[in-house]
């Protein structure tokens, strides 16, 4: 079988392409296992310092799950399928940051793999929604519990529950998306933001992202404290010497990741 999942690699830039344009990437096991290696190779890599995720193609980003693996399965054989790890929780808490370069369809499964990513920037042509409930389903890619804490509950009430898609322009107001560009942008504009981000300390990069996701799991007073010993935590590494160093001597910072 052909790959389901393609990577490549641009300076400290991994890029990771799901291969199914003929099905509009849907997301099937295939996918998930590659994905899965993938990723494992990757958090081990240290010539990498995020990861870009796309679809393979014009059309679509992920267009959902494959219904067909739906087809005649029980409700245990479904949960032996939904065991973890699954794609959209390693995707929330991967080390390394992630995003989303979605360029076309971004629906069910699709939309919830995006939700998971650390940032989504879209093409103009993207198309966003939870189309579940058409099928007598709900969201169980996480969709239920990460689109309202993006989008807040109203609107996420509103696309769980009639099953509508959305344009680009209207899933950055309500913030389901970071950024949009052009289709003959985006590739360019997603890679520019992953470089920048990429040319950061590694460690302190981090950090960084695991005090920015605790913001979805504690409480206020719990998540000012978690990111005040992180910040202290950031005092014992090499890398803030030589950040503080390099800031006070006026030069580019050379990053040890330790």
């Amino acid at each position: 079988m052909p790959e389901a999942m393609l990577r490549e690699q641009e300076g400290r830039v991994a890029i990771l392409t799901i291969n199914r344009p003929d099905k509009l990437n849907a997301l099937n096991q295939q996918v998930r296992d590659e994905a899965l290696v993938h990723l494992n190779d990757i958090e081990k890599d240290d010539d990498i310092g995020v990861v870009v995720i796309t679809g393979a193609g014009e059309k679509s980003f992920v267009a959902g799950a494959d219904i067909g693996e739906f087809e005649g399965r029980s409700p245990f054989d479904q949960r032996h399928a939904m065991r973890s790890p699954r794609i959209f929780d390693i995707m929330s808490g991967y080390p390394k940051p992630v995003i989303a370069m979605i360029n076309g369809f971004c629906l069910g499964g699709g939309c919830e793999l995006a939700m998971s990513c650390d940032i989504r920037v879209a093409s103009e042509k993207a198309r966003f929604g939870q189309p579940e409930i058409n099928l007598g389903l709900i969201p169980g890619g996480g969709g239920t519990q990460r689109m309202p804490r993006l989008v807040g509950l109203g609107n996420a009430m509103r696309l769980v529950l009639t099953g509508d898609m959305i344009g680009a322009a209207e899933a950055k107001d309500i913030g389901l998306v970071d950024q949009v560009f052009s289709p003959e942008d985006l590739r360019e504009k997603t890679l520019e933001l992953a470089a920048k981000i990429a040319s950061k300390s590694p460690l302190t990069l981090k950090i960084a992202k695991e005090a920015v996701r605790a913001a979805d799991r504690l409480p206020i007073e719990e998540g000012i404290g978690y990111e005040r010993d992180l910040f202290c935590l950031a005092f014992s590494t090499e890398d803030k010497a030589e950040g503080v160093e390099a800031f006070l001597n006026k030069r580019p910072a050379v990053w040890r990741a330790r």
